[in-house]
């Protein structure tokens, strides 16, 4: 097992709204934000790394996509992820097509699943032309099908661990051509030790809340503790620990694994910030576990 001070980076701030409160993330894209967020709170934040973000291994794919993008800019591009975006502009760097690159991008519509993409866009001066109000593939769906695509190219960004088929149907069947690229994958190996940490921390009442942030958390989570021999310890680490949901994907994931959802963002909200506005309500009915239980 890894030094648990290591493998979990545990930080304490200032007190705040969860002053006291312990929480696990297992974030695995934004770690440092949604961390410093909570952290401003006053909480004291237990971080799981789940997996890294790395280039996709076969990059041919996604550069002949780039060239394909800048030779004709697509119609409407719809980007799904921030670190989608900047994994295309780091690679078209290295293939010294960046400015090109950027400039079709000021061509095409625009469209953006959540805030995190148009916050990508902006950093190299760019806007989208619209924002989905839900951050899913649902949300995707729903906005693209006010709009008329008939023979249309659609580029879509998609990121790994997710099945695209029924947002790639919806789209072509609005008589458009999808041209997508999914330019990183997860890599989860060295993971485990931190994962059965952070298992370890919840079955002993460790923990005040676990914040889920993806769909694919969840089943990481299961995926390890099963390959370990640790899913009953699991399943009651997660029973004794209240479990926050940043949406309706990862709700739907969690029903879906026999678990539940005991915190959830006010007014269909699906972000970080309202994600901890929640916690902070819930979780300070109780005092917090640390001011009855330590760490042996």
């Amino acid at each position: 097992m890894l030094n648990k001070q290591r493998a979990v980076g545990i930080t304490k701030i200032m007190a705040g709204k969860l002053n006291g409160y312990r929480i696990l993330i297992l974030e695995t894209r934004e770690e440092a934000q949604f961390a410093r967020l909570l952290t401003e709170q006053g909480a004291e934040v237990m971080q799981c790394p789940m997996f890294i973000i790395q280039d996709a291994p076969d990059t041919a794919p996604i550069e002949a996509w780039i060239a394909r993008f800048i030779e004709t800019p697509c119609d409407d591009l719809v980007l799904t992820t921030g670190e989608g975006v900047r994994r295309l502009l780091k690679l078209a760097r290295r293939m010294n097509l960046e400015p090109a690159f950027i400039g079709a991008l000021g061509t095409t519509r625009k469209y953006a699943r959540g805030p995190k993409p148009g916050r990508a866009l902006r950093e190299i001066g760019l806007e989208p032309q619209a924002t989905t109000e839900k951050p899913t593939s649902e949300g995707i769906a729903e906005m693209l099908s006010l709009l008329d695509l008939h023979g249309h190219r659609v580029g879509l960004q998609l990121y790994p661990e997710k099945d695209h088929s029924t947002l790639i149907g919806a789209i072509s069947g609005q008589g458009a051509e999808v041209d997508a690229v999914e330019p990183y994958v997860y890599d989860a190996r060295a993971a485990d030790a931190n994962i059965l940490a952070a298992v370890d921390e919840m079955a002993q009442g460790r923990i005040d809340a676990i914040a889920l942030t993806s769909s694919g958390q969840i089943r990481r989570l299961i995926e390890v503790a099963k390959a370990h021999g640790c899913e009953d310890r699991l399943r009651e680490g997660l029973k004794r620990t209240p479990i926050a949901s940043v949406g309706p994907v990862v709700s739907a994931e969690l029903k879906s694994s026999g678990l539940r959802t005991d915190i959830f963002p006010a007014n269909e909200k699906y972000f970080m910030k309202p994600l901890i506005s929640a916690m902070a309500a819930e979780l300070g009915k109780k005092a917090p576990r640390s001011s009855t239980t330590k760490p042996s």
